[in-house]
């Protein structure tokens, strides 16, 4: 089967070094993984020799998905497992081996500190490529803005899938985030937000302690359960982030409908994921002294990205450019692990490293 995100039949190892030194491509791969809360995306792509000289679109020679590489949400075991698997399965497809990589950027949810950085940057330097390959370990966030800006580190990012995280730089390299701490610690925008609010509402209507909710049949028939009882067997059966954040659809359709419940936490979490950018925004200065400068916010997600009726992207886009009219949103044409790949390169050819 032809790979959906590449743009051809993808070669072996010897014709794409053919086709490589034809085109001035360089000589080796680059891998790109984007490893968020739900899956892992793992693309490998030829190694150009001028960062600023990719050509659109960029060849993907191999393409691999696995599961979680968030330790925070999985644990580090299957962590470890998924990051291994995909890339040796990305590797596969391309006809390549560990031998002809040069350089890999890891965007992986839940880095959120040097020692994050530093465990993920263990796990693949244990048995999987010599000192001398290049190994970037960043937030998947940093990966996430890469793609809508062609590995330009600048502007602002907001992602918003199972998890939501607010990430940006100025253009002297400084850096500021909001959110991404995790659905206990208060993203409520995310997808595990927004579903965990829902199934709230579904026990308060059950136990009389809240109002009435179309949420209640539209949940219960999602699942095959009869009883609103048997949400709290459901739910601590495995409260995986990914498990719960897959209702979002049920909540949007209620909303759509036009229960009230469901509308007031939409609107809710699209006023906090606004919020995560203006403060993003406020801290760097991107809108500039008067408020009006121009920058990129690059939005990601399924949550953003649905396309429907009530649609969370716009309303989040429209509240931004209320605080902010300069600012430029950007759905990326390619996916986040695109952008990992376009950071490895720059940084192994312009080696304008992040810490």
């Amino acid at each position: 089967m032809r790979n959906p995100h590449s743009n051809g039949n993808v070669p072996k190892l010897e014709e794409a070094d053919d086709a490589t030194e034809e085109n001035g491509y360089g000589d080796g791969v680059i891998l790109g993984l984007d490893g968020g809360a739900t899956s892992t995306v793992c693309v490998c792509v030829p190694f150009f020799p001028y960062g600023d000289r990719f050509p659109e679109p960029i060849p993907i020679l191999g393409r691999a998905v696995a599961g979680c590489t968030n330790r925070n949400s999985v644990g580090e075991t299957a962590a470890k497992d998924s990051l291994e698997h995909v890339i040796s399965e990305a590797l596969s497809q391309s006809g390549s081996d560990k031998s002809h990589v040069r350089g890999v950027c890891l965007g992986v949810s839940g880095v959120n500190h040097p020692s994050d950085q530093g465990m993920v940057e263990h796990w693949i330097r244990w048995d999987m490529f010599p000192s001398h390959v290049k190994v970037y370990v960043q937030n998947d966030a940093i990966v996430a803005l890469a793609s809508g800006t062609m590995g330009k580190l600048h502007g602002c990012v907001l992602i918003a899938g199972t998890g939501c995280i607010a990430y940006g730089f100025d253009e002297d390299g400084r850096e500021a985030r909001a959110s991404g701490a995790g659905p206990i610690l208060g993203d409520w925008g995310s997808g595990y937000g927004i579903s965990a609010q829902a199934l709230t509402a579904v026990i308060r209507a059950h136990d009389g302690r809240g109002p009435e909710t179309m949420l209640t049949s539209t949940i219960l028939k999602a699942l095959g359960l009869s009883s609103p009882d048997e949400l709290i067997g459901w739910t601590y059966a495995d409260p995986s982030w990914a498990r719960i954040a897959a209702l979002v659809p049920q909540v949007v359709s209620c909303a759509e409908a036009g229960d009230e419940i469901s509308d007031k936490i939409l609107v809710d979490a699209a006023d906090d994921l606004a919020l995560s950018v203006k403060a993003v925004v406020q801290r760097l200065g991107l809108c500039g002294k008067d408020g009006t400068g121009s920058f990129p916010v690059v939005m990601v997600g399924g949550v953003l990205n649905a396309n429907r009726k009530w649609d969370i992207g716009k309303q989040v886009s429209k509240r931004i450019n209320k605080h902010f009219p300069g600012a430029q949103t950007i759905i990326p044409k390619v996916e986040p692990a695109v952008g990992a790949a376009w950071l490895a390169m720059n940084f192994l050819t312009v080696k304008n490293d992040v810490s």
